[in-house]
């Protein structure tokens, strides 16, 4: 079993900067990727960015530019830095543990809220 605890996350205003974090604690020893998926009102989870224990990323179009992932293994702490955001960027964060680059384990936080205001 994996345990991932979400960290970070409020209000911001459009151009703002956040910064959230996720630690993942349990059977770690199973962990390659880590990374956020988000999931706004009305609409399905998506991928936000994802990294491997080696340090390969994946973004979606959408953060390219704006958001960076990084990760710290000794921790087992992933971080998303979220600048120059945008009302659309509004979501409940969720953190995952365990997946691949592209796709996620079954192994979530309890989610954080972003909200973005304009």
């Amino acid at each position: 079993q994996v345990q991932v605890v979400e960290s970070g996350g409020g209000l911001v205003q459009a151009g703002g900067s956040l910064r959230l974090s996720c630690t993942a604690s349990g059977s770690i020893f199973s962990i390659n990727a880590m990374g956020w998926y988000r999931q706004a009102p009305g609409k399905q989870r998506e991928l936000v960015a994802t990294i491997t224990r080696a340090g390969s990323t994946n973004y979606a179009d959408s953060v390219k530019g704006r958001f960076t992932i990084s990760r710290d293994n000794a921790k087992n702490t992933v971080y998303l830095q979220m600048n120059s955001l945008k009302p659309e960027d509004t979501a409940v964060y969720y953190c995952n543990a365990g997946g691949q680059l592209w796709a996620p384990s079954d192994y979530w936080g309890q989610g954080t809220q972003v909200t973005v205001s304009s």
